[in-house]
């Protein structure tokens, strides 16, 4: 019976008193536990309810796959529509020159840009889950689509003859059937992107983020910051290289950089700095003055106006020879089917790509879900992102995620709903549709300060590594990893090596888990880790082993070492040094039989170390014949023949300073799960530990743990559910007794 008291004082702690018998695992589910009655059901059963459709089932199915449908019906115009309408406006003043500068990132013309920062935008407001995720181009994923293009379409195959006037021949690069092959490979990808997302969606696949932890994801993204910045020097300085990809390909793109410099053309290196100068100023006044200003400073499209004037006032492209976006279409171009021809060479990038913008895309939308107090579904934004990539694709955009920095300007200006990024589509499709050609003169160099100021945040990442080195030095080399492979191998592999190592680190955790000795914390039935507390004492005759792992195949063979090590009792080693002694007493018995007309009866002491096991084997003198209790622990070695009293003692299981040690409790509480390999284990160990007369029980199984327990068939023959029990204190009073009984 338990009761709850309290003493008048209100500083008196809350105290609880408890008096029950001690229960067995069998005692539980024979006197106190009774299992509900469950009705089983047929396979056939469970697959007609999947199957089976209903007017409410439908309904739930329509609006998890449509979620706009649950939240605008009641959507407060009043509230909400004039947050949405300014964020919506500031989102989609930043969507223009991101969208041409991350298309020159995924190495197809601009004007693409454009389009993927409508099509997707547009989409993601009838399937998305969260309200203040700004979807378009991102600088990540532009890199790694702008990867596979080139490997596919690399300049060399577009390189064609050119007679001059002194019948020399020279190579001439047909950059427009090279673009068209690039937008190509760009939009195949980005279908099957779409395709592989909409599959995990409707898999239910999205818990495939979780082997993407954030110490790997920040130092990726670091990485493909540092791809970004070094791939965009080359329009800073107006110079021409060509574009590498695979392993070293940023080693060899710097290299590339450095060479030309020569060739570096002023006028674009001064119009880039400026407007690196200016942006940077513009973002550090709009960071440091949020709470005052409005709405944040558009400094990205006052950059893009100014340029553009000056540079068609000036003439720039032609006077100075500063590269510029060059051509762009009025108007939308009409939907196509993607070249699935080229499917084959892109699968492994697809799911890099799908798996990374997946991620990026579903940690922000956690963020501001935690901020804002409401839930989005990961299952649901995989499709949302497959929806928008695959219907995209047939609309010649590439593959697209949510963006950090349009995020922070969506959230910051107020927008409320998803409304805010349809509006920021719609001001996109204006520019296309009535003055995209307005754009034409803009230098790329201004496109390139865009995307380094943006690079800004992703870089200050950097500062996670002294934190990380205080917190946690395992996660910390999961960032670095993460960070050099991606730098150094490419952001395709270096992503899987980063997944695994993380993997590696779980395993390591495993393998290298806290193994302690718990003591009572006297009078409380609390145990806690002796060599940690000092009010914390073992149990007379008790070792109590804690291991914060799960046992199994790659482990069990640690955890049965670890647990003779930390008990200091080895029963191989006990078992052996028994036998041995044995033969030498039989043979000694033999030699005094034949010298003596009564025999008298030899005993054997064993003497242990339990840091070292069996040190020394002792022959007492003349006693009298004793039971089977096998001789463990430490005593002190008697001189010649002893006392029968004393070598009786002697003969009794001890420990150190002759502390009895008769029972073993595994503390099984932080066990999830085992698995055949490891039962096995744990069931020898008992065995062998039983034949030198020390019992092992089990205590705090949790009920999966039980039932894997008994599902390999763990509790046969000696093994029963009497040696396991719900609580330490359970097991210990129970081995107390136990031993009293024998004794």
């Amino acid at each position: 019976m338990e009761h709850v008291t309290q003493n008048e004082s209100t500083s008196a702690p809350l105290m609880y008193h408890l008096e029950r018998p001690v229960y067995s695992t069998r005692d539980l589910e024979t006197q106190l536990l009774h299992r509900k009655a469950k009705q089983p059901r047929t396979t056939r059963q469970r697959i007609k309810k999947q199957i089976s459709c209903s007017a409410g089932k439908g309904k739930t199915i329509l609006f998890s796959f449509l979620p706009i449908l649950t939240w605008l019906p009641s959507y407060p115009v009043r509230q909400y529509l004039f947050g949405d309408v300014v964020s919506g406006l500031s989102t989609g003043v930043m969507q223009l020159p991101q969208g041409l500068a991350y298309a020159l990132l995924a190495a197809v013309p601009p004007v693409y840009g454009l389009y993927t920062s409508f099509y997707p935008v547009l989409l993601y407001t009838f399937f998305g889950t969260s309200k203040h995720t700004s979807i378009g181009t991102f600088a990540v994923i532009s890199l790694m689509i702008g990867g596979v293009a080139v490997r596919e379409a690399p300049d060399s195959m577009f390189s064609v003859s050119a007679s001059n006037g002194t019948n020399e021949t020279d190579a001439v690069l047909d950059t427009e059937a090279r673009d068209a092959r690039r937008v190509e490979v760009a939009v195949i990808l980005t279908c099957l992107v779409g395709l592989i997302q909409l599959a995990l969606g409707f898999l239910r696949f999205g818990f495939v983020t979780i082997y993407l932890t954030e110490p790997l994801v920040r130092g990726f993204t670091t990485a493909a910051a540092a791809h970004v910045f070094i791939s965009q020097l080359k329009y800073l300085l107006g110079i021409r290289t060509p574009r590498f990809r695979g392993p070293l390909s940023v080693i060899k793109s710097l290299v590339a950089v450095l060479i030309g410099i020569p060739t570096t053309n002023v006028t674009a290196v001064i119009i880039g700095l400026l407007c690196i100068v200016f942006l940077f100023m513009i973002k550090t006044i709009n960071d440091r003055f949020k709470d005052k200003l409005p709405v944040p400073i558009p400094g990205e499209i006052i950059v893009v106006i100014i340029s553009t004037g000056i540079s068609y006032g000036l003439q720039i492209s032609d006077k100075y020879e500063v590269d510029i976006v060059g051509k762009i279409p009025t108007g939308l171009l009409p939907p196509a089917v993607p070249d699935f021809s080229l499917l084959p060479n892109l699968f492994t990038d697809a799911i890099a790509i799908a798996v990374v913008s997946f991620s990026v895309s579903i940690s922000l939308a956690k963020i501001f879900a935690l901020k804002h107090g409401y839930s989005v579904d990961g299952n649901q934004e995989l499709i949302a992102l497959g929806m928008c990539n695959f219907v995209s694709s047939f609309f010649h955009c590439f593959t697209i995620t949510s963006s950090m920095s349009r995020s922070l300007v969506q959230e910051s200006t107020g927008g409320k709903t998803q409304i805010a990024g349809f509006l920021a589509s719609l001001m996109v499709l204006l520019v296309v549709v009535a003055i995209g050609f307005v754009f034409q003169p803009l230098p790329q160099t201004v496109l390139a300060a865009i995307v380094m100021v943006n690079l800004l945040g992703m870089f200050k990442q950097l500062r996670d590594i002294p934190g990380l080195w205080r917190m946690s030095r395992i996660e910390l080399a999961i960032w670095v990893v993460s960070f050099i492979a991606s730098v150094l191998l490419g952001l395709d592999f270096g992503l899987l090596v980063a997944v695994g190592f993380a993997i590696l680190t779980v395993i390591y955790r495993t393998q290298s888990p806290k193994k302690i000795i718990l003591g009572e914390i006297p009078n409380t039935g609390l145990y806690c880790d002796v060599d940690e507390y000092a009010e914390a004492s073992e149990c007379t005759g008790i070792k109590i082993f804690h291991s914060n792992t799960s046992i199994y195949f790659a482990n069990s063979d640690l955890y049965i070492n670890a647990l003779r090590k930390k008990t200091g009792l080895d029963p191989m080693l006990l078992q052996a040094a028994r036998t041995s002694q044995q033969s030498k007493v039989t043979q000694r018995d033999k030699v005094e039989l034949k010298g003596t007309a009564a025999p008298q009866k030899r005993e054997t002491v064993v003497h242990l170390d339990l840091e070292q096991g069996v040190t020394e084997m002792i022959l007492s003198g003349s006693a009298p014949q004793l039971d089977d209790e096998q001789t463990n622990g430490k005593a002190v070695e008697p001189l010649g023949d002893s006392d029968p009293e004393d070598t009786h003692n002697l003969h009794k299981p001890l420990l150190q300073e002759n502390i009895n040690i008769h029972s073993i409790i595994l503390d099984f509480s932080a066990v999830n799960f085992i698995d055949s390999v490891g039962a096995k284990a744990i069931k020898s160990v008992m065995k062998e530990y039983a034949e030198v007369d020390v019992q092992i029980v089990l205590a705090g199984c949790n009920g999966p743990l039980l039932a894997d327990l008994r599902r390999l068939q763990f509790f046969e023959g000696t093994v029963t559910l009497d040696l396991l029990f719900p609580s330490i204190h359970d097991a210990v009073l129970h081995c107390q007794h136990h031993w009293r009984k024998l004794n």
